[in-house]
């Protein structure tokens, strides 16, 4: 009989501090890469896939440009977002609806609140309840059917895995990332979900700010970059780093997933295993540290304190 050594513990990315007392850990694995892209710095296993989430969205965005949908500025931002349910966001979703014929019933994200538990009160004490058009993926979703209108392909199995779109994504994510798609699931929207090394998926966000100019990979690393809050929201990590380090491409994915690119082709990739999503601040802010980058917002990213009769009593920090 043989026997199977156990899997290494991954190290620990973040630390649970409550007055004073470590009550918690979050573990996980992180990639940094230099400007020529290759590993400068690494924290527990790299090499083992990840299912992204929606870190992928920007390729998803790619693949929707090159499936021949032409689209800009706010509208291709709000493809590659996964939003907070603002207002705006909202409107801006019926609105591409209305200019391509379609109607939310053709949508097949799920019926959500916004992501934004501020809007999402608002939402319910106005009288709403869970719609498709509220989904956090329905920007994504609207231009996915979109392409499909605009190719001539089918609407109804836009979500199959087999679907020429979901064909052509996967194409761009494997040529972004230089690495073959390890797995393929079904994200939280329905959408295809391909799997990655941390390596690859920031190597993914590398390519994109690097891209030439004109190409559907940088058309939509610019679109993000110059439209955070339709990529994210007002009160969200994203849009604030996006807004103010110019030139920084940034995506979170749900499960604790992050990945970013600087303009100069520097890049990391991080994946929290518990997907606690609040040790996501004070892990990016600690890589963003060891990057180098120099600015307020880098320790905004990081504050999470932990409350306890209503005032902080504590916070969750890196530990790397």
């Amino acid at each position: 009989m043989t026997s199977t050594a156990p899997a290494p513990i991954p190290p620990v990315l973040a630390e649970v501090v409550r007055s004073g007392f470590v009550e918690g850990h979050h573990r996980g694995s992180l990639v940094v890469l230099a400007a020529d892209g290759t590993v400068e710095h690494a924290v527990g296993d790299i090499t083992t896939p990840v299912f992204p989430r929606s870190s992928n969205k920007p390729m998803q965005a790619a693949a929707i440009l090159r499936a021949g949908l032409d689209l800009s500025g706010e509208r291709l931002a709000l493809t590659a977002a996964s939003h907070s349910g603002e207002p705006f966001h909202l409107d801006l979703v019926r609105k591409m609806l209305a200019e391509q014929g379609l109607a939310e019933t053709q949508l097949q994200c799920p019926p959500d609140l916004p992501l934004d538990p501020v809007e999402a009160e608002t939402y319910l004490a106005a009288g709403h309840g869970r719609e498709r058009v509220t989904m956090n993926c329905s920007g994504k979703h609207t231009s996915m059917l979109a392409a499909c209108v605009k190719a001539g392909w089918p609407t109804e199995t836009y979500l199959d895995p087999a679907h020429p779109l979901q064909q052509l994504t996967r194409e761009v994510v494997e040529s972004a990332a230089g690495e073959q798609v390890a797995s393929i699931g079904t994200d939280g929207c329905g959408a295809p979900l391909m799997a990655l090394t941390l390596p690859g998926l920031a190597r993914a966000f590398r390519h994109f700010v690097l891209a030439p100019s004109g190409t559907p990979e940088r058309r939509v690393a610019d679109a993000m970059r110059a439209h955070p809050e339709y990529v994210a929201g007002t009160r969200r990590p994203d849009t604030w780093l996006m807004r103010e380090v110019p030139g920084t491409l940034s995506k979170m994915g749900a499960e604790a997933v992050q990945a970013v690119a600087l303009p100069d082709g520097r890049a990391l990739a991080f994946k929290i295993d518990d997907g606690a999503t609040r040790a996501l601040g004070p892990v990016l802010s600690r890589a963003l540290e060891l990057m180098g980058v120099d600015a307020s917002v880098v320790a905004r990213i990081g504050e999470a304190p932990l409350l306890g009769g209503g005032v902080p009593v504590g916070e969750i920090r890196a530990a790397f």
